[in-house]
């Protein structure tokens, strides 16, 4: 009878370590998925003001990193961290430093956020152009003339611009070493 105990038990560790895996395989796709989702929104994210794109992407970055399928070095995770941290900066002061260094005033900063925001209405080309437009209309109603208002607008668009190129490289690099991570 012992004996007939001590098979019944190796027969039910077995089976839990069978359903174990399982689940684990389970659990690891559906981070893998959810991580793969994170970073195309992070990507879509880096064009659309709303949302927060690079974070977004990293984010799927750590998703795959605690499954047991993909395993990231922490110098990876660390310069990639602070990649995006560098990037968040540089998206928020590079369109102020195109419309400062493009002689533009407080009104045109605000005009080209404005811009971001209301362009989302407007499709693709509100995107683009809301921030250029609304530098140009915050020039333009703090007293500026035309040639000025156009000038420091088309400088916050160049920084609107150079701000969507880098979250965009950053969130193409983390996609590219996801895909090959799991592929």
């Amino acid at each position: 009878m012992a004996d007939f105990e001590s098979h019944l038990l190796v027969y039910f560790e077995n089976q839990k370590t069978s359903f174990d895996k399982v689940k684990e395989t389970y659990m690891d796709t559906i981070l893998i998925i959810l991580a793969f989702a994170c970073i195309i929104v992070g990507i879509i994210g880096s064009v659309l003001p709303v949302l927060p794109g690079v974070p977004l992407s990293y984010g799927g970055i750590l998703l795959m990193h605690f499954t047991d399928k993909v395993h990231f070095s922490t110098q990876f995770l660390i310069f990639w961290g602070l990649m995006v941290v560098l990037v968040q900066l540089l998206d928020y002061y590079v369109p102020i430093w195109g419309t400062k260094k493009f002689g533009g005033s407080k009104r045109g900063i605000w005009g080209c956020a404005i811009g971001m925001v209301v362009g989302l209405f407007f499709g693709p080309w509100g995107i683009v152009l809301g921030p250029f437009v609304g530098a140009i209309a915050g020039e333009l109603s703090g007293g500026k003339q035309t040639q000025a208002a156009i000038k420091a607008g088309f400088g916050s668009f160049i920084g609107f611009l150079l701000g969507i190129v880098s979250k965009l490289v950053v969130g193409g690099f983390l996609l590219y070493f996801a895909f090959v991570a799991v592929f």
